[in-house]
């Protein structure tokens, strides 16, 4: 459900797919201006007759979709776990839901009632309608033979104001459910004032087809792509939005349409004559008729001698008009409607004169093309389509658009940078046709290559033209050099003070106290213990009483060679003690242990320290692999693992270190493994992570 707030009006469609896990989906996002609060309605009362048939016919077909998604943000591609509803709608596994929950899922699971759990594909999916259709695999089903439960289709054309509706879905990504309500409004369209924050996804925008049906049967952030169910049982609506107290649900007629052209051709066709319409003037002296506000250069209309501030009173024999805005939604499906390649007779008044024109209908294409990764290049980018062209004033579609740069990534550190809306058109002295070349040329100029490429872009920002050099390729490896070792005396120590001498009755004692003895290690097995105080060393005297001189005592110990056995002098208990120590070599720290960087799971990862070790509680022969960072809607991201966790292994192979983890994860990408145990040590507890890559998204570079 898209949910209007009141005060600040947003429509997000992040309300419509319920939190799974860390991330939220963010669809997309329309700005609506404040509108009043419509006024309550009086809740219908119940039929305990009526309702058990309406329900039982329809709620064992309703499925909870949980969905993997990936969305554009911070030049990458952001995984996101969303959830919504959905309906069963055929014996073979058809489900219809919103085009926003699933628009652009690489997994999709769907919970029956039963609580069967079945992956579902998608077949396709319709921004302008926000319908999308998957299919369930059957094949997983615990009884195959065992019938669907199936909804029927209803004529939402006969709902009437007054009627009684059930909205049923899995709101909040909760278990199925029903509530109750009547139709407000039959053909309910945005506030007018919304105008300029349009309602779109993927650059389309839903009004121009869309009137929906507007109702008071509670609905919530998950009840997306749910049905909205007459008396009878059937399904007359696919819930969407909200405003307000008021839900909006896509007309059933609508959404079974786009459905059936999916399941039999796979695709929704529309045709596209270039126009942009609008209600007439209230001064305008034509009594009937649509009012041209635009004509689109190069397209059918425009061929045909159509002109902003024409009134087009007919349309392939059918009389037009509109005087207000629920009006255009009926000519924008006649046009879309009509089918591609036809010659289409338009009357129109044009200047006072009736005029009979002929205009050839052409394919309408997608507002926007999917949008990629380039991760060589560090940015997000897309293709031009017809109508994403035309809007940037290009007369071509060649190019790769950029839309998103990775912080420090080439394209960002470029001199000059790359920015948003920037067109790549020329690299290495290749014209640029399209996002595949631009990918297959990638992959030609850094074939065999660890280091990154400089490579000459022309690309182009507005009307100017410019060069810049992009290095281009992997991401070179952080090199800490390993520091040479030196002595170490094993324990933790702090600053003797004068305010902390005093209190232990020491005086103006100067010296270091000792925090911690590290185990097993030469300190320990001297006799050195916790809360002695060293004030000698090799019998000079430990010159510190403040905090930030401990580190004078640390320098006085790397004058020795490692090995070498000094005397301590120390106060315990008020008494003076003197033990030898052989100093050590001086761990290894962790800014110079072997890392490793997975670039598809997004997480970076390390060996454990001695410090690791210590601080943890950890036995001094532990192994694993410590995880250092997990990059924000990544796949390690969506399987829940996070700093600070300890890997010990993957899939049953032990990883004691980083060298068997990066050996044990490129099996499994060589492989295409569909799903990957991590398990791993947080805290005092130990737990396994599932990870569900999906491998066509990282094969890119």
């Amino acid at each position: 459900m898209l949910r209007t707030l009141l005060g600040s009006m947003a429509f997000a469609l992040a309300l419509t797919a319920a939190h799974a896990g860390q991330a939220w989906a963010q669809e997309a996002t329309v700005v609506a201006p404040a509108v009043a609060e419509p006024p309550a309605t009086v809740q219908p009362e119940v039929n305990p007759e009526v309702i058990p048939p309406a329900v039982e016919r329809v709620l064992p077909a309703i499925v909870r979709i949980h969905v993997v998604t990936t969305d554009a943000g911070d030049g990458r591609m952001r995984k996101q776990q969303v959830s919504g509803s959905g309906v069963i709608i055929s014996p073979d596994g058809y489900v219809v839901t919103n085009h926003h929950v699933a628009r652009k899922a690489t997994k999709i699971v769907c919970r029956m009632t039963n609580r069967e759990e079945l992956d579902a594909k998608l077949i396709g999916t319709d921004p302008l309608s926000d319908i999308a259709v998957l299919q369930l695999d059957l094949s997983q089903r615990k009884n195959p033979g065992e019938p669907l439960p199936v909804a029927q289709w209803g004529n939402s054309d006969l709902l009437r104001v007054g009627n009684v509706v059930y909205a049923m879905g899995s709101p909040a990504g909760l278990s199925q459910s029903v509530t109750t309500g009547i139709v407000s409004n039959t053909s309910m369209i945005l506030p007018t004032a919304s105008w300029a924050g349009r309602f779109t996804l993927d650059g389309e925008e839903v009004g121009q087809l869309v009137r929906w049906i507007g109702h008071d049967a509670q609905i919530f952030g998950g009840n997306s792509g749910g049905p909205l169910v007459n008396e009878s049982g059937q399904v007359i609506g696919i819930n969407e939005l909200g405003i307000g107290s008021i839900g909006g649900a896509i007309p059933g007629n609508l959404a079974r349409a786009v459905a059936e052209q999916f399941i039999e051709h796979g695709q929704v066709q529309r045709s596209w004559v270039g126009l942009e319409v609008q209600p007439r003037l209230k001064e305008s002296p034509v009594a009937k008729g649509i009012l041209v506000s635009g004509v689109l250069p190069d397209s059918p209309a425009a061929k045909a001698g159509i002109v902003a501030g024409d009134v087009i009173t007919s349309f392939d024999g059918q009389a037009v008009d509109c005087a207000t805005l629920e009006e255009l939604p009926l000519f924008n499906q006649l046009v879309l409607a009509t089918p591609v390649g036809k010659a289409v007779p338009v009357e129109v008044i044009h200047d006072g004169e009736a005029k009979k024109l002929e205009l050839t209908t052409e394919v309408r294409g997608s507002a926007r093309s999917n949008e990629s990764e380039f991760k060589y290049w560090g940015f997000t980018g897309e293709d031009f389509t017809r109508i994403s062209a035309l809007e940037a004033q290009r007369t071509e579609r060649s190019g790769v658009r950029v839309n998103g740069l990775r912080p420090g990534g080439p394209v960002a550190e470029a001199k000059p940078p790359l920015v948003p809306g920037d067109v790549i058109v020329d690299v290495a002295g290749t014209p640029i046709r399209d996002t595949a070349q631009l990918r297959t040329l990638t992959d030609e100029l850094t074939q065999g290559k660890t280091e990154r490429v400089p490579l000459l872009v022309a690309f182009e920002r507005d009307t100017r033209k410019y060069l810049t050099v992009v290095s281009v390729g992997p991401e070179s490896a952080e090199h800490n050099p390993p520091q040479a070792k030196k002595a170490w005396l094993p324990v933790a120590v702090q600053a003797l003070t004068r305010e902390l001498a005093q209190a232990l009755g020491l005086g103006n004692q100067g010296g270091v106290r000792v925090t911690q003895v590290y185990p097993n290690k030469s300190a320990e097995m001297a006799g050195v213990k916790t809360g002695d105080i060293i004030v000698k060393l090799d019998g000079e005297p430990i010159e510190v009483s403040r905090p930030e001189d401990v580190e004078v005592f640390q320098n006085l110990i790397r004058r020795f060679r490692i090995g070498k056995e000094v005397k301590l002098g120390l106060i315990r208990d008020k008494q003076p003690l003197e033990v030898t120590v052989a100093l050590e070599p001086s761990p290894t720290p962790p800014a110079e242990l072997k890392h490793y960087k997975d670039a598809d799971f997004e997480f970076t990862a390390r060996n454990l320290s001695l410090q690791d070790k210590v601080v943890r509680r950890l036995a001094p022969d532990a192994t694993g692999v410590m995880i250092e960072r997990v990059e924000n809607a990544g796949w390690a991201d969506l399987a829940h693992l996070a700093a600070g966790d300890i890997v010990l292994s993957v899939d049953r192979e032990p990883t004691p270190n980083v060298d068997a983890l990066e050996k044990v994860l490129a099996a499994a990408k060589q492989a295409r493994t569909a799903r990957l145990s991590f398990f791993v040590k947080r805290g005092i507890h130990t737990l396994f992570l599932e990870f569900e890559p999906t491998w066509e998204l990282e094969a890119v570079k």
